[in-house]
């Protein structure tokens, strides 16, 4: 295949066993992606708008896999790296590689980078309010966290070593690519690592149930200037190591008997009460 006035060479793959194809294969196998993505140094970025978002944050393509009807749409894109296959197949070959039915029919590996240090991130003037989350191991619910504080005005994430990889597909798929542009690093070791943020002059609030925990209004009454609330799975919530550690418990207050949000729902809600318009706002909610 040939695409006219198009410095950009494509290639088209009719064989679902060409070693080309060889970074988007059986991309819903958990395990199987975890070790390839992290021997070869990738990440898969799914969709038109999340390869857009990839690219412009800098992260290079190693390939692209696009069904024939996203090259026009995406070619501005492929004309940026005219060195970087293009490989052209089938909706069918596309979901017989990757496992699934890519219904958004356009795909790219990127090279995976580290870009932040926990220490950078926590001395970089500015960054007022920072998510920690402790052992998220759905994906979806870390690429939700992500979105919301994207939208939210959340300057930096800092994940446990144990929590899911921000770079996994269905993470990126679900953030919108905001984990490519919302700046994170891994916290190690973990939970001692909470020291680091309050040695930094963040106060550490944890969202819990427990005992003493002050409602969400309270904690942004203190008005800090420096926050890092720290979010733990849905089943258990905070490890007994990181919740000994926090400067203080808090809690969304409940109506008609409801005890919990799960984490996507209560990250929305703690990030836009504690920033500038949270704060600012008409807060009708009780406590």
């Amino acid at each position: 295949m040939t695409w006219q006035h198009d410095p950009v060479p494509l290639i088209t793959v009719a064989d679902a066993a060409d070693p080309r194809l060889a970074d988007y294969v059986a991309l819903r196998d958990t395990s199987l992606r975890r070790h390839l993505e992290s021997a070869e140094g990738l990440f898969i970025a799914e969709g038109e708008k999340v390869i857009r978002r990839a690219v412009e944050a800098g992260y290079r393509p190693r390939s692209f896999l696009l069904a024939e009807r996203w090259l026009d749409s995406l070619r501005d894109v492929l004309d940026r790296w005219p060195a970087t296959d293009v490989l052209v197949v089938t909706e069918e070959l596309a979901e017989r590689v990757t496992g699934f039915h890519v219904h958004r029919g356009a795909l790219a590996s990127l090279h995976r980078e580290q870009r932040y240090a926990v220490a950078d991130l926590l001395a970089t003037p500015g960054r007022s309010r920072i998510a920690v989350l402790e052992d998220l191991v759905d994906h979806a619910n870390v690429g939700a966290v992500f979105r919301s504080a994207a939208a939210l005005g959340v300057d930096a994430v800092l994940v446990s070593p144990r929590c899911a990889d921000p770079l996994y597909r269905r993470s990126i798929k679900v953030s919108m690519g905001a984990v490519l542009q919302v700046p994170w690093a891994r916290i190690e070791p973990w939970p001692a690592g909470v020291a680091r943020l309050r040695e930094a002059g963040y106060l550490v609030a944890g969202m819990s149930l427990g005992e003493g925990a002050l409602t969400l209004d309270e904690l942004v009454a203190g008005d800090h200037p420096r926050l890092a609330l720290v979010f733990g799975t849905e089943g258990h919530g905070l490890s007994p190591g990181a919740d000994r550690l926090l400067d203080a418990r808090v809690r969304i207050p409940m109506l008609n008997g409801v005890d919990s949000l799960n984490v996507a729902a209560s990250s929305a809600v703690a990030f836009y009460a504690t920033g500038d318009r949270g704060r600012t706002g008409d807060r009708r909610h009780d406590g």
